[in-house]
């Protein structure tokens, strides 16, 4: 029975590059996660108000879409491993250098609001070439069957680092460490145990640029490449929406735990962990999904559900049913995430992967950044359940919409649109 498991969930696993990656990725997710949480709480403190919590989340996300098209490019022009080494060195760097600002005192001075966002900005930038060289790198560490699993797996690293990100916010907490700037050095730890992880990946690998192309030609090709194919563009636009309307809610998260659920930073660390434990949960059981016809119509039931769980948040009037609904949060966004990823990765050729990856990346972080901006001016003119509540609602109508596309529609329904055999 637990080869049967292994074979089916953990398949990836077996290869002990992909089990670098995904133990570094795992490291500086809970990381990243955590700094969103504590980054987000210290604004929300130091100013009293959710604007500059978005604002925080806004330059933590926003470099995804000036940065990722040169890191798609670097990803396909040099090896990958290496540029993920470069990255991981800096952010522990950043990392250093913002523990000691707010140990200091430093980010509560009159200054100290900018400077997080200065600092979130350069965060964001090396999290951005994690993240997209990450998606280049996994197809080459594991073979095409398993790509679905490697993805899944990788997949419940990015979205279940969350619940250790909480955990990594709750537990000082819990044993008396009320002081935030603890919660700052444990992420410096973890991202120096993923940069240990990234050096003893081995294997090596690039994409293809075209030499007779200049640079911003080769730039521009994952743009075009994502462009002129409906049925990739139609998957980028829908995981925009998806993002821009039920993921970007970082912002406000910190107004819900303080006026509604009168949590503190505690509470915005528990609900950060429940979605975690949701999302967690079902990317490893994506990982063990193999049919398409399955996947297709659990991205279509994901995607539906997805709105579900921001609504039940800004409802609820207890702690408990807060929690379920973070809970369903994460559950959804991590199926459906899981499966955007697969599908186009499927759908990418190794040559251009590496500026496809920017280019989904562009998409996706430009509308959480936007988003959670937008969210967090919202929050302080009208109220954060609100917002959430009406972002989930219109995804919803997104998603019902969206079965009126054919590309989409060969997606959700892949048996319909089968070639029959013949003789």
């Amino acid at each position: 029975m637990l080869a049967k498991i292994q074979n089916r969930y953990l398949a990836a696993l077996l290869f002990q590059d992909y089990r670098r990656l995904w133990t570094a990725n795992a490291a500086a997710g809970a990381a990243n996660w955590a700094l969103i949480i504590a980054r987000g709480w210290l604004a929300y403190e130091i100013t009293d108000g959710s604007a500059w919590v978005g604002w925080v989340t806004f330059a933590a996300m926003i470099p995804r879409v000036f940065s990722n098209p040169l890191i798609g490019f670097l990803a396909d022009r040099f090896d990958r491993q290496t540029l993920m080494r470069y990255g991981f060195t800096l952010n522990l760097a950043h990392n250093i250098a913002l523990a000691v600002l707010v140990s200091t005192g430093f980010i509560a001075g009159p200054n100290g609001p900018w400077f997080l966002v200065i600092l979130a900005l350069v965060n964001g930038t090396m999290a951005s070439l994690r993240m997209t060289t990450t998606q280049s790198l996994i197809p080459n560490l594991i073979p095409k069957e398993r790509l679905l699993n490697g993805i899944a797996l990788n997949q419940a690293t990015q979205q279940g680092s969350r619940m250790f990100a909480g955990l990594l916010i709750v537990f000082p907490a819990l044993v008396g460490w009320v002081d935030i700037q603890i919660a700052f050095w444990v992420c410096t730890s973890f991202y120096a145990i993923a940069l240990v992880q990234i050096w003893r990946i081995k294997t090596r690998s690039t994409g293809v640029i075209d030499a007779k192309r200049g640079f911003l030609s080769n730039l521009a090709a994952g743009f075009v490449y994502v462009y002129t194919r409906p049925q990739l563009l139609a998957m980028v636009l829908l995981v925009l929406a998806h993002c821009a309307l039920t993921m970007s809610y970082e912002s406000i998260l910190p107004a819900i735990s303080d006026l509604k659920l009168d949590a503190g930073l505690v509470g915005f660390g528990w609900l950060i962990f429940a979605v975690g434990l949701g999302a967690v949960t079902t990317a490893t059981f994506m990982a063990g999904v193999q049919s398409t016809t399955t996947r297709g119509i659990l991205f279509l039931v994901f995607g539906l559900s997805s709105g579900v769980g921001p609504i039940l948040l800004a409802v609820s009037s207890s702690w408990e049913l807060s929690m379920l609904a973070a809970v369903v949060i994460g559950a959804n966004q991590g199926g459906f995430m899981t499966i955007s990823h697969t599908i186009i990765q499927s759908m990418t050729d190794d040559n251009v992967r590496g500026r496809v990856s920017g280019v989904y990346s562009v998409h996706v972080g430009g509308s959480m950044a936007v988003t959670n901006l937008i969210n967090g001016t919202l929050a302080d003119a009208f109220n954060a359940p609100v917002v959430m509540a009406v972002g989930g609602a219109l995804f919803i109508i997104v998603v019902t919409l969206s079965v009126g596309s054919g590309a989409l529609r060969r997606i959700y329904f892949p048996k319909l649109y089968a070639t029959p055999v013949t003789a």
